[in-house]
């Protein structure tokens, strides 16, 4: 369980010092927040018809907003810091491993957030120069890694789906939790359960979100990306996977 904690508070720890650097600087701050309303733009209009859909809106919808929105989590960072001994403690261990997962994922597109946002030459980003960050940031290998852990999220929270155990635990777990001051993680993996549970089998969902993001991220490391996103909007939306 140690284990289990302190990479927990190490990956919080790695969040804190972007979100540090971030406050320091005032125009870093301001391009990190704009590039993160653009990727979020950028993933709805990429997977627009999942959204749309009746069967995978919600669960894409929970990746819009849990995992590519804007929003400042550090409220919830804070709390799990403070509270990662009795995490260990009082959940499952399957949900410890989930919790270690989503504070790895936030972690690394932190980092990655942060370093586009220092290659950024203005507030607010267009196809041009967040191609442009992008190449100049590099990182395949992490980018490889960051959707394979968003991928390996949504796996989890499928598994539990057919742990009927496990959802009457987090059910039980309410009183408790909100004592604890876990009252968001335990928002959190409610809400991912109970969308996943709704979908009745994630594979088709998670299998289009790996093909058309692993493909829009070869594409934006080709040579000729920049031209591209510099070109018409047709081509741009046929080559580039619908930067906005």
């Amino acid at each position: 369980m140690a284990a289990d904690q302190d990479s927990i508070l190490r990956e919080l720890g790695r969040v804190e010092a972007e979100r540090q650097a971030r406050q320091q600087d005032p125009v870093l701050g301001r391009r990190v927040l704009a590039l993160k309303r653009y990727q979020q733009a950028r993933f709805a209009r990429t997977h627009a018809d999942l959204l749309a859909d009746a069967r995978f809106g919600p669960a894409a919808r929970f990746f819009l907003d849990d995992l590519y929105g804007p929003q400042d989590f550090a409220d919830r960072d804070a709390q799990f810091a403070r509270i990662v001994p009795a995490l260990v403690r009082m959940f499952p261990q399957e949900i410890v491993e989930t919790v270690q997962s989503l504070v790895a994922l936030h972690a690394l597109t932190e980092a990655l957030d942060g370093r586009m946002a220092l290659a950024l030459t203005s507030d607010e980003p267009d196809r041009a120069s967040y191609v442009r960050a992008w190449q100049q940031v590099g990182s395949r290998a992490d980018r490889g890694r960051q959707l394979a852990e968003v991928l390996d999220l949504g796996a989890q929270l499928d598994r539990y789906t057919r742990r009927p155990w496990l959802r009457q635990s987090l059910k039980l777990m309410r009183g408790p939790a909100r004592a604890a001051g876990l009252g968001a993680l335990q928002q959190f993996l409610e809400r991912g359960f109970d969308t996943f549970a709704a979908m009745r089998g994630a594979q088709d969902f998670l299998a289009r979100v790996q093909q058309r993001e692993s493909a829009l991220m070869e594409r934006l490391f080709a040579p000729d990306a920049v031209a591209v996103a510099t070109a018409a909007q047709a081509s741009v939306a046929e080559v580039i996977g619908q930067l906005p």
